[in-house]
């Protein structure tokens, strides 16, 4: 077994596929096919489930993927951290609920490169949920989300304690009056958004129960449907004081613990953090 074979074998469960695998890894299928045999052999296992259009991972692949993850990650914080460069250099690959992702990381991009050119930042927008996921399969290095994180793997540090309001058009009619006529729409992220379940509470809690619900994937489009009178959202109150101060909308703020959101980044616990992920972290 080597690194290489670690590789095409986690390409392969990625990917479904020994043709795909062996694009992605810039070599042949019969290559793939030799290697993944050859692990097979070595550890007496079938990894992989064959049919004539897919492949599936055994149960013994399963627990090997989860080895095969850790061990290609950790060869990476290995290779960053043995470099010769007496300059922090690597990659750090970091996701953000969409919010956050508006709020704070231009600012976080504009410290961190400046101190540190050398190392690689990439950003990716995502719901909590599928952060999460990504921070176990080793797929981002660390993520802001929402707590609660109940994950054994991960670790969290705070960053912020969030005050939500209710959003609307400048010419709206108030919460109250909207609330008891029956045809309350809400414009929200889908499901896994850490907010969306706090505005649905919220309107059990006001005795709402049926509402049209408009879903969108960005920011930017909750934004632009709300302003436009199509329906209510909730957001923190510092993203509409900092971004969107300058749009025809207006806020009312929510009691309790529907109003409150807390905001962590999440890591796991049981990996070594590379130096550009520590200096990273120090900014929290």
């Amino acid at each position: 077994m080597n690194t290489h074979d670690l590789k095409i074998f986690e390409a392969v469960t990625t990917h479904g596929s020994f043709t795909k695998a062996a694009e992605a890894m810039f070599t042949v299928q019969s290559n793939v096919t030799a290697r993944i045999k050859s692990l097979e052999e070595e550890f007496n296992v079938n990894l992989f489930k064959r049919t004539s259009r897919s492949v599936e991972l055994t149960q013994a692949g399963e627990i090997f993927i989860q080895f095969c993850k850790k061990h290609n990650h950790l060869t990476e914080i290995l290779k960053q951290e043995l470099s010769n460069s007496n300059k922090l250099s690597g990659s750090l690959k970091i996701g953000c609920i969409e919010t956050t992702m508006a709020l704070k990381v231009p600012g976080v991009i504009n410290e961190f490169t400046d101190k540190y050119p050398e190392v690689e930042l990439s950003f990716k927008a995502d719901n909590s949920i599928n952060l999460i996921n990504d921070i176990i399969n080793y797929k981002l290095d660390a993520a802001f989300v929402a707590a609660p994180v109940t994950s054994p793997e991960l670790n969290v540090h705070l960053v912020k304690e969030e005050q939500l309001v209710i959003a609307m058009a400048e010419g709206h009619p108030n919460l109250p009056e909207y609330l008891a006529n029956g045809k309350v729409k809400i414009v929200v992220f889908d499901i896994g958004c850490s907010y969306r379940p706090k505005l649905e509470s919220w309107l059990n809690i006001k005795g709402v129960f049926n509402y049209q619900c408009t879903v969108l994937n960005t920011l930017e489009g909750i934004i632009n449907f709300v302003e436009a009178g199509i329906g209510i959202t909730i957001l923190p109150q510092d993203l509409v004081n900092q971004i969107y101060y300058n749009r025809k909308l207006k806020t009312q703020s929510i009691d309790g613990e529907q109003g409150r959101l807390t905001t962590v980044i999440a890591y796991r616990n049981d990996v070594p953090q590379s130096n550009a992920m520590k200096v990273f972290m120090d900014l929290f």
